[in-house]
């Protein structure tokens, strides 16, 4: 019934604002006329089932999306989200991050991150009534544990096939629930990657603006086992032969042209309340924004550039620096905008409509109230949890816990465990004790806990946790000195750095763990209690959320249908498609902003230093005007980055841009500063995500790189 009442509201809708928007591909054969009518030639059907063209060739990295571009499973997407295998195979004397990597043949191709996997989408199935029954009277934490209890049956069962990942979404806060099967591909290799002189050029200066002139593309390959089922790496592997693949499109698109992507959004807040908008943009992403910096001048400061200690944090750094200007331009923008003002006129308006009628009275009068309540206690103890939670950025104090929670949970039932300790996230937790090995630096782990802790130290005493506090001689006066030698004590003494003695405690019992004389496995035995009481509390939070966050997004679901509005649900990281426009935009008053950058903006910038140093051969080409199949009169030059209408956000790297026939005609990696606050609302006028053209990443590889085992091996229309 909830999936008939969205697809009413959209079909009546659609139209009326429809660049906005991230639908689920059921959601698509209902707007078969309008997409046609903006650009659509393939059957709007087709976009809709997961295990046809072109929707079986988009795939999901876990964080990134990526799409097949040949028959033999080469995979391409974004640099920055092959950045972390990138690294991990760089050592200051073969510095791939620096100075790129081609692979000529299968045989060069390198091993990926540990845990590195490639998902394929293959269904998707509505179990709301599935999930929900038997749960009405449930309140609190017996709510949220029925309804997890009800996702992993769902999700064992599923799973029953071999080589396969599922996972429950739950959409519109919870007022449906989806089960998705996708095939997982364990054995994933690096193929190629331009030099980040290429890859990142702008680095962290032009992230988030425009004009832009990045070529933020690398390829991966998914390995099979020889009968063709997912398989852990091994050199008899073979290279997986997708269902379908994208051709790559050297004609490009053009000023006005129909675009639309498939790919995996992670999170969008736009049915969030007038309270959770203002304490997010006036105390979270402050907060947030400010030890994210902080972070990234401690790595800075403890780690020299260059030096072993400095790659390992790289993908680390970057990560923290892109969601750091992310965070100043949601405040900057927030500060000029009407934003509170527009959610709290929206919640007057559905409160004015729900007490119009005595029946929508009835359903939904208390259901507000109760919301914010719920969303105001959440917020209670903040100031302590952002602290804390970005310990979890660190490295020993969360393996630690973690893996004496595994030796805990592994004494109950399989699927009596906590999810991410059950017997099918073994692979994946072990994958995750090896890449530390690349993402591990003593002196950096160091600096920034002490600094954490420094911060922690200084809340109220009603703030503080016993244990915590016991567990690094925290007193009531703060000294700094003595805490940094508690702390020096620490990492001299642990064993948790070595990589076998890490996994050998996964094999490890309870008693193991209290006699232990390691400093962090004493630690995390120290906090478990606490840890699994503060747990039950969020646990008995959450559940009451749960059974309100839904009563909300009915009423607004069936508001918004009553004024012909589009609805669609919240991004969470679930396979979407959205559709646009190839359009320039207006940054303010008196500047036009137009939709391609071309080859001479990469001379134009170029300074010779990082991050504008373009390889001297790449500048050569230019300089000739080596433009070769890919000139494009228009702009007189081979365009390098174009702008979009597409309504995407973080999760959609990587994800294929297509033209009406569902052909590549470029990778989108970016969104303009001035969309930033998309996370939270779309404007149509703003609202421009950021694509490295087809046309430049085929002119790289072409003249820059010679890679034409892979243009060979990739159908490309000219």
């Amino acid at each position: 019934m909830k999936k008939l009442l969205v697809s009413v509201a959209l079909a009546a809708a659609f139209g009326v604002q429809a660049d906005e928007g991230m639908w689920q591909p059921y959601q698509l054969p209902a707007m078969a006329d309008e997409l046609k009518a903006k650009g659509l030639e393939i059957d709007a059907k087709s976009i809709s089932k997961l295990t046809e063209f072109p929707m079986n060739a988009v795939i999901s990295l876990g964080g990134c999306t990526a799409s097949f571009v040949s028959p033999k499973g080469l995979v391409v997407t974004n640099h920055h989200c092959a950045y972390g295998s990138i690294q991990y195979n760089s050592t200051p004397e073969k510095n791939l991050l620096k100075d790129g990597f081609l692979a000529k043949n299968f045989g060069e191709e390198l091993p990926a991150t540990p845990g590195s996997r490639i998902y394929v989408t293959e269904e998707v199935t509505n179990v709301t009534d599935k999930v929900k029954a038997g749960l009405e009277n449930k309140v609190g934490n017996d709510f949220y544990q029925g309804i997890e209890a009800k996702e992993k049956q769902l999700v064992a069962q599923c799973e029953a096939d071999d080589g396969y990942r599922c996972q429950v979404y739950s959409f519109h806060g919870g007022l449906e629930y989806y089960l998705v099967k996708q095939l997982e591909i364990r054995d994933v290799r690096l193929v190629y990657n331009p030099a980040a002189s290429v890859g990142k050029y702008g680095g962290d200066i032009d992230n988030w603006m425009w004009p832009r002139h990045t070529g933020d593309f690398s390829f991966y390959r998914g390995y099979v086992s020889k009968d063709g089922k997912p398989a852990d790496f091994s050199k008899d592997n073979v290279p997986y032969e997708p269902k379908s693949f994208l051709k790559v499109s050297a004609k490009g698109v053009s000023d006005g042209d129909f675009v639309m992507v498939a790919g995996y959004p992670g999170r969008t807040n736009r049915y969030r309340t007038a309270n959770e908008v203002e304490n997010q943009f006036e105390w979270a992403y402050p907060e947030g924004k400010m030890l994210r910096e902080r972070f990234i001048e401690i790595i800075k400061e403890t780690a020299p550039e260059g030096s072993d200690e400095r790659i390992k944090y790289e993908s680390l750094i970057a990560g923290l620096a892109n969601y750091a200007k992310n965070f100043t331009s949601m405040i900057e923008f927030y500060g000029k905008s009407t934003m509170l003002e527009d959610r709290k006129a929206r919640e007057a308006a559905l409160t004015t409509w729900i007490n119009k009628d005595s029946k929508r009275q009835a359903k939904y009068g208390q259901t507000m109230a109760e919301l914010d309540k719920l969303i105001k206690e959440s917020q209670e103890h903040q100031a302590r949890d952002i602290i804390l939670g970005y310990i979890g950025y660190t490295t020993m104090l969360p393996t630690a816990r973690k893996l004496y929670r595994l030796a805990n949970e592994k004494q109950l039932d399989d699927m009596a465990r906590e999810p991410g300790y059950q017997d099918r996230d073994m692979t994946r937790f072990k994958s995750g004790l090896e890449r530390i090995d690349r993402r591990y630096a003593p002196s950096v782990d160091k600096a920034v806990v002490l600094d954490l802790l420094t911060r922690y130290a200084k809340l109220p005493s009603e703030e503080r946790i016993p244990a915590l506090d016991k567990a690094f001689g925290i007193g009531k006066k703060f000294d700094a000195a003595k805490l940094s030698k508690v702390l020096d004590k620490m990492y001299a003494k642990t064993e948790l750095g070595d990589k076998a003695t890490r996994l050998a405690w996964m094999d490890k019992s309870v008693a193991d763990f209290k006699a232990s004389k390691d400093p962090f496995i004493k630690f995390a035995v120290a906090m478990y209690d606490t840890d699994m009481a503060q747990e039950k509390k969020e646990k008995e939070l959450y559940g009451k959320l749960m059974k309100v966050r839904p009563q909300y997004m009915d009423a607004i679901i069936a508001y918004n249908k009553e004024l012909g509005k589009p609805v669609y649900a919240d991004a969470n990281s679930s396979l979407r498609v959205t559709v646009g426009h190839v359009k320039g935009y207006s940054p303010q008053d008196g500047l036009v902003a137009v939709p391609f950058t071309r080859l001479e903006g990469i001379l134009a910038k170029d300074t010779g230093e990082n991050p504008f140093d373009a390889p001297k051969k790449q500048l050569e080409l230019i300089k000739q005007k080596q433009y070769g199949d890919y000139y494009v009169k228009a702009i007189d030059s081979v365009p390098v980055n174009f702008l979009s209408t597409l309504d995407t956000t973080g999760g959609n790297s990587g994800s294929p841009t297509l033209n009406g026939r569902a052909e590549l005609v470029g990778l989108l990696f970016d969104g303009v500063y001035e969309s930033i606050i998309g996370d939270w609302g779309y404007d149509p006028d703003t609202n421009r995500s950021i694509q490295v053209d087809s046309r430049y990443m085929l002119w790289v590889m072409k003249y820059l790189d010679n890679a034409d085992n892979l243009l060979a091996e990739m159908e490309i229309v000219h």
